[in-house]
């Protein structure tokens, strides 16, 4: 109750920065974790970072599923306590594991048996194939780490207990940090593993945030009740979990299509464009994360401020979201203009890199400008129930114009044509979530009382 009264009078731009910073802090430690980690591997070989190029779409699909399933938990067992059904709570928490169980097996049997398949399908080098496979078997392999952990992060988070999210985050983005040399490099007498290594650090760091999140749900979450009655499928709930948690998937799913797409394009070219394709991606996470990070802190302020028809507040945390996000955007289109042979030599980048990278990087981040004020402004379609815009938007962003242009720009044989692709299409995703947003706003914010 605390919580709704202060959504409901705390002064607007002071309640977007409490609600986002736990948020924003957690994502700036993963992209920190996602960019040292490569900055690692690029340390050992250029084809060891071109295969974590090539293996990251199948990651990224994984961790969709975890998050899929995370989030429909999340709201039922929300709504559940909110209710005091604590029994359904419970049942929830239960078929949720179960769920993610079902699709930790199915991520097993992709590494032991599709990886080696999905590298080759977009390389023909036989050393890039060997470590990407090595790296995206035991990624897949022990996934019930990051499978495990995204889960209980969500039995905590609806339960209002964000902050018990940042250590598990924590705990596995250093452990990673610190094992990574160790296994990549061999030091202390362990072998060289390269990409393997760094496999293993990843799984590990992984494992252990998961146990630790086990341990603070028991011991700090009493909400949360796990037996083994609560096991039992049944499928009402799993129908109201997987009706939340499939778009998210499906979201995933486009953005590990469009990265594998890009990836074959851009292997026309060579595998260095793949690298730098992977390597603008460790890079934009530290931009874009933080910005996903002050949208989750809008959204709940956007739905409640909905339900209490108070259309003034709802339409400011929507403004100061916009203002913010595309701030913060504008100042990660400087460091890109200005300092994109710095970045990129974080990751060891040669003059053959250099010479693809920096004009990559320039063009690619022009698409900033309309991009923070995208994914603010999609806050609104999620928070009143209308996350099929925000999945339309991205269809039509990713599948719909990115590739499509992309490979178009690549039949000119000219590299730089094909980052092109990013700009135009952050043009036409800007311009459809306007239109669905001046649609909501019609149907159903217009008449809201201020």
């Amino acid at each position: 109750m605390q919580k709704e009264n202060k959504m409901g009078y705390m002064p607007v731009g002071k309640l977007v920065f409490t609600m986002s910073l736990p948020m924003i802090i957690s994502m700036l430690v993963q992209a920190c974790y996602n960019i040292i980690d490569s900055i690692y591997i690029s340390r050992f070989s250029e084809e060891a970072l071109a295969a974590i190029s090539y293996a990251f779409p199948a990651q990224n699909l994984m961790i969709g599923f975890a998050t899929g399933v995370g989030v429909g938990v999340n709201a039922l067992l929300s709504k559940s306590l909110g209710e005091k059904n604590y029994a359904r709570a419970n049942r929830t928490a239960g078929n949720g594991l179960l769920l993610s169980s079902v699709s930790y097996l199915l991520f097993l049997l992709f590494g032991l048996f599709g990886a080696n398949w999905f590298i080759s399908f977009q390389t023909k080098t036989e050393s890039i194939i060997r470590y990407g496979t090595e790296y995206l078997s035991i990624c897949c392999g022990f996934s019930f780490g990051i499978f495990g952990e995204i889960l209980f992060e969500r039995y905590m988070q609806a339960t209002g207990r964000t902050l018990l999210t940042m250590f598990t985050q924590g705990l596995g983005a250093i452990v990673n940090i610190i094992l990574d040399p160790i296994f990549i490099f061999g030091y202390f007498g362990l072998p060289t593993m390269g990409a393997k290594g760094a496999a293993i650090a990843t799984v590990i760091g992984q494992i252990l945030a998961f146990i630790l999140a086990v341990i603070l749900n028991h011991f700090k979450n009493p909400d949360v009740n796990l037996s083994a009655a609560a096991f039992k499928p049944e499928k009402f709930i799993i129908g109201r979990i997987l009706e939340v948690g499939v778009p998210s998937i499906l979201m995933m799913a486009v953005g590990s299509l469009m990265t594998t797409g890009m990836n074959k394009i851009l292997n026309k070219f060579s595998d260095l464009a793949v690298t730098v394709f992977g390597v603008y991606f460790k890079l934009q996470s530290f931009i874009f994360m933080p910005v996903f990070g002050l949208n989750n802190g809008v959204i709940p302020i956007v739905a409640f401020n909905f339900g209490a028809r108070h259309r003034k507040r709802m339409l400011s945390a929507v403004k100061i979201g916009v203002i913010a996000a595309t701030g913060f955007m504008l100042l990660g289109l400087l460091v890109m203009q200005l300092l994109p042979a710095q970045a990129l030599s974080l990751f060891e980048a040669s003059e053959e890199m250099l010479s693809i990278g920096v004009p990559a990087l320039r063009i690619i981040s022009t698409s900033y400008i309309f991009a923070g004020a995208c994914i603010a402004i999609s806050s609104v379609f999620q928070a009143l129930g209308h996350g099929t815009y925000s999945t339309i938007v991205s269809v039509a962003r990713q599948l719909l114009i990115l590739l499509p242009v992309a490979y178009l720009f690549s039949l000119t044989g000219k590299l730089n044509m094909v980052w092109l692709a990013y700009p135009i299409a952050e043009i036409m995703s800007i311009t459809v979530t306007l239109l669905l947003f001046f649609r909501l706003y019609k149907r159903i914010i217009r008449d809201l009382p201020d």
